[in-house]
C-alpha cells in the first residue's frame, strides 16, 4: 500500500492519509471572522482528499494578526463562523485542524498584494509587541517589548483560543512557533535580547514556547493531538539553529506535543535560503530520528512520488502541502491515481474518476 495513503494515528485521532493542508493566510477576514471565502477555500481542499485541513495562522488576540484581514479566535463570533467550516470539512471525511498564532513584531502588515512593511495607525495598523524593541526591518514599526504581565496574558490568550477551537469542533491544534512570528522571536537570539527569565540562555529563550505548549496540553482533551510548527533554522549567522531545534523538540515531546511541523526561516529579511525540491525535509528527518517524535515535512513538495519517497525513507510522518494545493486543490486525488491507491471520491465527482 502507498505510504502516503496509509492512516496516521496520533493519540485518539486517526488521519485518513498522510496529506495535510499547510496553514496559508488568505487575507479575506473582517474583524477576524471567517466568511464564505474560507468555507469554499478550506471546504474545497477537504473535497480534494487531504486527510488534514489546517486553517491559516489564526490570531489569539487582535494585535497578534499579521494583517487586519487575518482570521482570529479571541471571541465567540469568530468561533461560530469557524464551526460552520469545521462541520463541512468533517463531512467530507477530512480532519479539521487550526493553527493558533501571534505575529509579534511582524504584525500590522497589509495583505501581500497591497504592499509590504508596517501599516500606519491611519491606515488601520497598530503598534506590535515583541520580546525586544527590535523592528523586523528598516522602516518597520518598532515594537513594544512585552513585560511579564503581557507575556502571561498571551499564554492565557492561547489557552482561551484553544478552548474555543475545541468547542468549534477542531480536532488538531497547532502552535505556530515559526516564520519569525512571536514565539519564534522569543527563540532566536537575533530577535530576543531580553535579560530576564525569557531571554539569554537556551532555557530562557524557549521558556515561552514551553509554557504555551504545556498550558495547551493541560487543557486539551487527552485524545486530541497537539502540533507545534517551528522554523528549524533562521538561515542566519547567530540565529536559531537545527541543533537547537532538535533540543527543543525533545522538550516538546516531554510536554506532550505529538508532532513537530518542520519549516524554516522567516525571522530576518533577506536570509539566504537554498531553495530546492524538499529542501526542508532533512530537518524533519533529523528531528524525527533524534527527538523520537513524529514530524511533518513541508516546502517545495510537489509530486506524488516525491511525497511517497519522503515517507518511505522515514524522513517524516506527514506531508504538508501549501502552494501546490492552491494550484491543484484535487492533488490528493491525482496522487492516489499515480500511486495506485484506492481512495473515495466525492460522489458528485465520480464521473471524473476514470
Amino acid at each position: 500500500m502507498s505510504r502516503l495513503f496509509q492512516p496516521l494515528t496520533l493519540r485518539g485521532l486517526t488521519l485518513p492519509n498522510r496529506i495535510a493542508v499547510s496553514p496559508m493566510c488568505q487575507y479575506q477576514a473582517k474583524d477576524g471572522v471567517a466568511n464564505d471565502w474560507h468555507l469554499v477555500h478550506l471546504g474545497g481542499l477537504a473535497q480534494g482528499g487531504a486527510g488534514l485541513v489546517m486553517t491559516e495562522a489564526t490570531a489569539v488576540v487582535p494585535e497578534g494578526r499579521i494583517s487586519p484581514d487575518d482570521l482570529g479566535l479571541w471571541n465567540e463570533a469568530q468561533a461560530e463562523a469557524l464551526a460552520r467550516i469545521v462541520h463541512f470539512i468533517a463531512s467530507q471525511g477530512a480532519v479539521p485542524g487550526i493553527q493558533l498564532a501571534h505575529a509579534g513584531r511582524k504584525a500590522s502588515n497589509p495583505a501581500p498584494w497591497k504592499g509590504s512593511g508596517s501599516l500606519s495607525l491611519a491606515a488601520g495598523g497598530w503598534t506590535p509587541t515583541a520580546p525586544s524593541a527590535l523592528p523586523f526591518d528598516e522602516g518597520w514599526t518598532v515594537p513594544t517589548a512585552l513585560d511579564e504581565p503581557g507575556i502571561l496574558a498571551i499564554i492565557e490568550a492561547f489557552m482561551d483560543a484553544a478552548r474555543r477551537a475545541v468547542a468549534a469542533g477542531f480536532r488538531v491544534i497547532e502552535v505556530h512557533a515559526a516564520h519569525g512570528y512571536l514565539l519564534h522571536q522569543f527563540l532566536s537570539p537575533l530577535s530576543n535580547q531580553r535579560t530576564d527569565a525569557y531571554g539569554g540562555s537556551f532555557e530562557n529563550r524557549t521558556r515561552l514556547v514551553r509554557e504555551v505548549v504545556g498550558a495547551l496540553r493541560n487543557i486539551l482533551p487527552e485524545e486530541l493531538p497537539l502540533f507545534t510548527r517551528i522554523s528549524a533554522t533562521d538561515w542566519a549567522e547567530g540565529g536559531w539553529t537545527l541543533d537547537q531545534s532538535v533540543a527543543l523538540a525533545k522538550e516538546l515531546k516531554d510536554l506532550g506535543v505529538d508532532l513537530v511541523d518542520c519549516s524554516s526561516g522567516g525571522l530576518v529579511p533577506r536570509a539566504e535560503i537554498p531553495l530546492g525540491p524538499g529542501y526542508q525535509v532533512p530537518f524533519a528527518a533529523r528531528i524525527r530520528a533524534e527527538a523520537g517524535l513524529p514530524t511533518g515535512a513541508v516546502g517545495l513538495i510537489t509530486d506524488a512520488e516525491q511525497a511517497e519517497q519522503i515517507l518511505a525513507q522515514d524522513s517524516a510522518d506527514l506531508i504538508l502541502l501549501g502552494r501546490e494545493l492552491l494550484r491543484d486543490p484535487r492533488w490528493p486525488l491525482r496522487a492516489a491515481k499515480t500511486l495506485g491507491a484506492d481512495v473515495a471520491w466525492p460522489v458528485s465527482y465520480l464521473r471524473a474518476r476514470r
